[in-house]
């Protein structure tokens, strides 16, 4: 696992420095925008980041479901890992899109209803995160946890329609029937995406070993106390 995870850390920062060199260099600016060109680049980290924040709470979802039915704890931990770093993915969505809002429309924040829904979907998470440290027993924590985690996965679907349902000022980059993109600048983003993906699943995975750890060391102080 040490080596896999070396060798996937070392493809993540090929694949961010391929990602950085095409957001700032490949990909051309559209035609239509001309004021502070260099803050249209923020698409790439925004909508990445929203994607892999939406991945990163699905396995939170189906890990939860699984735990619920056999209570092994490996599925728990996973769940706890991809929460963690599902909510750092969501931040930078919540932080890179401000950015764009003030150039875009001369405000830092608007009640939109993506923008709404996606704080909520940051609070639902952040408050798993909470309940994960506010029960003493393990079991009953990773129950509510994993209940919590469940429910919590509706609002991810409502981010994602939220600008189709809703009159909203949220740009559409993706249609049924069309992409408002280049060929450019789509390729840009799908290389962003799997640099963002790679980075995700390391980031799961280095999470993952110290949940590993800090079990192990539980397990070995339990040992110790009814030793002694």
């Amino acid at each position: 696992m040490q080596k896999f995870r070396t060798v996937l850390g070392a493809a993540t920062f090929l694949l961010i420095c391929a990602a950085i060199y095409m957001v700032f260099i490949y990909a051309p600016v559209p035609s239509n925008v001309t004021d502070m060109p260099e803050v249209q680049k923020i698409l790439y980290f925004h909508v990445s980041a929203a994607w892999i924040g939406f991945l990163a709470f699905f396995v939170v979802f189906v890990c939860s479901i699984v735990y619920l039915k056999n209570r092994s704890r490996k599925w728990d931990m996973v769940a706890a890992s991809s929460a963690e770093v599902g909510v750092v993915y969501t931040s930078i969505v919540l932080l890179t899109g401000p950015v764009w809002g003030k150039a875009a429309w001369n405000v830092w924040w608007t009640w939109d209803p993506r923008l709404t829904t996606t704080l909520v979907l940051w609070f639902i998470y952040v408050a798993y995160l909470i309940i994960r440290n506010s029960a003493e027993e393990d079991e009953k924590r990773a129950r509510f946890a994993a209940v919590f985690g469940i429910i919590g996965f509706i609002d991810v679907p409502i981010v994602f329609m939220a600008i189709r349902w809703w009159r909203t000022i949220h740009p559409i980059i993706f249609e049924s029937n069309s992409v408002g993109l280049t060929p450019k600048m789509l390729t840009t983003l799908f290389v962003s995406l799997g640099a963002f993906t790679l980075l995700y699943l390391y980031y799961m995975l280095l999470r993952l070993d110290i949940s590993k750890a800090k079990l192990q060391l539980a397990e070995l102080k339990e040992r110790l106390r009814s030793h002694y």
